[in-house]
């Protein structure tokens, strides 16, 4: 983002502070453009094992489907404004580019009977960082958008080395006519060592996200469950004019003070019924974390 210098009246010291014009022409609010409510609540679906993936035991996709389904409602029915399904039994996760065509034919079915139920307030994450396919799967299910952990620069993850995804992604997205499938970015992601590009501030990895076309930004913890700390949130929110989600660690405890920071989050750790992201979704959870949130 351009940055502008400005002197603080109280002390006379030179202050840096976010120019408001951003590093990508301005855009609408892509959380404006789906979800009516402030802050966005947004819940993970984590799906049983998929069919190619080793912990899958031949289950019907349409069984699968119906588990969303019924995952997608605990979530909405109490207080949340949509939900993002994933693949997150899919362990230990594919690189992108490595997945098979029955991942990107199986979250689209599963996906499209979420879209049935609940409109376009619905997206997709295809783990790990599988941008495209990802894209494909929420095109053909008529989902909004779709989570991509490293979309710029690199670092190394569970799987190896995960290269950001936009350039391809974009492309791809173009050239099948998916383009109103939005962008859900993370910076400075989760389940990974960010060595590689250690001499690049969380301000700067910010910046490029935004400036290779992400629509949402997101903010995590060191895993799966973890709170983001309020100290990078507040770095994130101040150097892109983007809309700002946190991506892990929400509880009824810390939602209130978090949602002060940003602009929603993605939710599910907390409110499954063993507080784990193998669990099921608890509705009282969900509407103890909704209420907390003032929605």
């Amino acid at each position: 983002m351009d940055i502008q210098r400005k002197s603080c009246a109280w002390n006379g010291v030179a202050e840096v502070t976010a120019s408001p014009l951003g590093v990508f022409p301005p855009k609408p609010s892509a959380l404006a453009e789906m979800f009516t409510g402030t802050p966005s609540l947004i819940g993970a679906i984590h799906l049983p094992a998929l069919p190619g993936s080793p912990h899958y035991t031949g289950q019907p996709v349409s069984e699968i489907a119906r588990f969303a389904v019924e995952e997608a409602h605990a979530y909405v029915d109490n207080g949340f404004d949509g939900v993002i399904v994933e693949n997150h039994w899919d362990i230990p996760f594919l690189k992108p580019g490595e997945h098979g065509y029955e991942t990107a034919a199986s979250m689209g079915v599963i996906t499209a009977a979420v879209v049935g139920e609940f409109g376009k307030a619905v997206g997709v994450s295809i783990l790990s960082n599988a941008g495209e396919c990802g894209v494909a799967a929420a095109w053909a299910a008529g989902a909004s958008f779709v989570r991509v952990n490293q979309w710029a620069n690199a670092y190394i993850a569970n799987e190896g080395f995960i290269e950001g995804q936009a350039a391809k992604t974009t492309r791809f997205r173009h050239r099948i006519g998916a383009d109103p499938v939005r962008i859900f970015a993370d910076v400075h992601v989760k389940h990974g060592a960010h060595a590689i590009v250690a001499d690049r501030t969380v301000a700067e990895q910010t910046e490029d996200a935004e400036f290779f076309d992400a629509d949402v930004l997101i903010a995590t913890g060191s895993r799966t469950g973890d709170a983001a700390s309020v100290d990078e949130v507040s770095v994130i929110r101040d150097n892109t004019v983007l809309p700002v989600i946190i991506g892990s660690g929400i509880t009824a405890a810390n939602v209130a003070a978090l949602m002060k920071e940003c602009d929603g989050a993605i939710v599910a750790s907390s409110v499954k019924d063993n507080g784990r992201w193998w669990g099921r979704v608890a509705g009282e959870k969900v509407r103890e974390l909704s209420r907390a949130a003032g929605k």
